[in-house]
């Protein structure tokens, strides 16, 4: 196994990531944003079974997708939209992080 399922998996956080924040701005008035959106989506998730097809486990490709997709679009919400991230925020997002790294751990991945 290479390090071409990272590569993907890395792929598919940015644009899941950029997707969702254009939802945001798409919602916002500028409907020209949800081809963004889609486009963002249907790249992320093609990116993702690539990693899948590559050996990543689900449980860990999901896990790592799912939590930094979270913490990159809070800390980006925040600069670009002006929302709230709180210190209890950040805590959770800690506590996100711990849990994905216990679940690759625990995979012995």
């Amino acid at each position: 196994m290479t390090g071409m399922h990272y590569l993907l998996l890395v792929g598919a956080i940015v644009t899941e990531v950029i997707a969702t924040l254009s939802l945001r701005v798409a919602a916002n008035g500028r409907a020209r944003f949800y081809a963004v959106v889609l486009v963002g989506y249907v790249l992320a998730f093609t990116m993702l079974l690539g990693s899948l097809r590559h050996g990543m486990p689900l449980g860990v490709a999901y896990g790592i997708w799912a939590a930094a997709g979270v913490a990159l679009t809070a800390v980006a919400s925040r600069f670009l939209f002006g929302e709230p991230l709180t210190r209890r925020m950040l805590a959770g997002m800690g506590f996100i992080v711990l849990g994905v790294l216990l679940i690759e751990i625990g995979a012995g991945y």
